[in-house]
């Protein structure tokens, strides 16, 4: 098997047990290959460190997929690992909806798999795991036994990899729409059109967290997205709720999970930029009991940190002077580089500019199905504070 072996002098990450072996950190390579093969990664004394697969034409050379020297990738190791991962599901998270599979915190880099009701979604991001697609839509199968797999490979991450983006049913030829329960909340999916797979499960245990906050209050939900933190709201009792989001189709779909739920009449939806209705209602003196911030990734790369934190810190100062004397904040960021410590610095920054004193009441990460493996920190990506505004 062709050998791939590290430099010398280079920082011990994948020897620490980071599944990543970028194209800088090389030495040289033993033998030939193709895009997709596996090979064998060696520290520069010749140590076996894993085996994965590798592709030249992305900067992450190779993903290394086992640091077990006997075992094979081959079907066995895909059902395995697909398996490890099903039973860790049905051990910590209702499994009619969740995450089944989270890519290298399961193991198997490239691979994301989401179950809505009856039916999967999945993405082979990266071409070493695209070309075992085949392997894993039929052990899927035979494994949760779906009535349909559809496959959400849109993204332009793809194309990094040599791979073209498409869409499309892999099982069965059902509905793309599904309403899924969350608790106790309907949510409708676009499981074809929707954003990522078609929901973002990975705050589900978070919004579940608002409900002592929410009751009797007014709520502010900016980039409502779906509306799943406005009907939380609803659902724990808010008496009124501000619901925005810059897309129109955001707020459409947003409205009709407000029918589902009955809860139109509670909650006011508006089309607008956070950032420019923020200072607006700001400068006119609105005041609410909760603010709530869920926004998109601001970077996703460590050099743009600088120009993230800016924004994170523009919209939660104005979320705090909007937030009444002994409210609450709550604030998320789903950039990966926003780490922990700097997202703690950024809103106490923030605190000080806005002359607020904050007391952290929670902080959370994802849910339990996106778990959070220690020798891959990209694997932890969200950060979720709640927080008195005094």
């Amino acid at each position: 098997m062709t050998k791939v072996f590290l430099k010398k002098g280079i920082r011990k990450r994948v020897e620490n047990g980071h599944p990543w072996v970028y194209k800088n950190e090389v030495d040289r390579i033993d033998g030939e290959y193709c895009m997709g093969d596996i090979v064998e990664v060696y520290n520069p004394k010749g140590q076996f460190l894993g085996r994965g697969y590798i592709n030249p034409k992305s900067q992450i050379l190779v993903r290394i997929m086992t640091r077990n020297k006997s075992e094979e990738i081959d079907i066995e190791f895909f059902h395995n690992r697909l398996l490890r991962a099903w039973q860790y599901r049905q051990k910590m998270v209702d499994t009619s909806s969740c995450r089944i599979v989270f890519g290298e915190a399961d193991e198997l880099p490239g691979l994301i798999v989401d179950k809505f009701n009856d039916y999967l979604v999945i993405q082979t991001l990266t071409y070493g795991i695209d070309q075992y697609k085949e392997w894993i839509v039929d052990l899927l199968e035979e494994m949760i036994h779906p009535k349909g797999i559809y496959e959400r490979n849109d993204q332009q991450v793809r194309e990094l990899e040599g791979l073209p983006m498409q869409k499309g049913f892999l099982k069965g030829d059902f509905d793309p729409y599904t309403i899924i329960n969350e608790n106790g909340i309907r949510m409708g999916i676009d499981i074809a059109e929707g954003q990522k797979t078609g929901y973002f499960l990975d705050q589900r245990e978070n919004r579940y967290a608002i409900r002592n906050i929410v009751k009797d209050a007014s709520v502010l939900d900016c980039f409502t997205h779906t509306a799943s933190f406005a009907l939380h709201a609803v659902h724990f009792g808010a008496k009124h709720v501000t619901a925005v989001d810059i897309s129109e189709h955001a707020i459409t779909t947003a409205k009709k999970n407000a029918a589902l739920n009955n809860g139109e009449d509670k909650i006011d939806f508006v089309c607008a930029n956070a950032f420019d209705l923020l200072r607006e209602y700001e400068k006119e003196g609105k005041q609410y009991d909760v603010v709530i911030l869920d926004p998109p990734a601001f970077t996703k790369s460590a050099k743009n940190i600088k120009s993230a934190s800016k924004g994170y810190k523009e919209i939660n100062l104005r979320g705090m002077k909007l937030t009444k004397p002994g409210g609450f904040l709550v604030t998320a960021s789903c950039s990966h580089y926003m780490y922990p410590d700097v997202f703690r610095k950024v809103l106490y920054e923030a605190a000080k500019d806005a002359h607020k004193t904050i007391r952290e009441v929670e902080y959370r990460t994802q849910a339990k199905d996106h778990p959070y493996l220690w020798n891959y920190e990209e694997s932890l990506y969200l950060k979720f504070f709640i927080l008195q505004v005094l």
